[in-house]
């Protein structure tokens, strides 16, 4: 098997770019998934997948034992996910707020 060499950091921070770029150039979840089945493996998918799952029960404070016997999602995935949702760039603070429904009007 041919190695590949490392890249260089900022190699990879200009790919990451190239992808987040293609990823924000697509208009409707139709293609987003499409984009990630031609893009990832089955097993990709379902980690991906499988992390996403377990923000919601995160932000209502649902243990990882009971997140895990809800979901199957390993106790260690969710606390990386924990992790990255307190410590991480924002990514899921972002996404949360864009996907959230919007907020009823208050009634007076």
């Amino acid at each position: 098997m041919k190695l590949r060499p490392a890249p260089r950091e900022k190699d990879a921070q200009a790919d990451l770019a190239r992808l987040a770029e293609a990823f924000a150039a697509l208009s409707s979840p139709a293609q987003v998934t499409a984009f990630l089945r031609d893009l990832c493996t089955p097993a990709e998918l379902e980690a991906l997948a499988d992390r996403w799952k377990v923000v919601p029960l995160l932000q209502q404070a649902v243990p990882y034992r009971e997140i895990h016997e809800m979901t199957g999602v390993s106790v260690t995935t969710t606390g990386r996910v924990a992790r990255s949702l307190e410590h991480g760039n924002g990514g899921y603070a972002a996404a949360i707020a864009a996907t959230a429904p919007p907020a009823a009007p208050e009634s007076k």
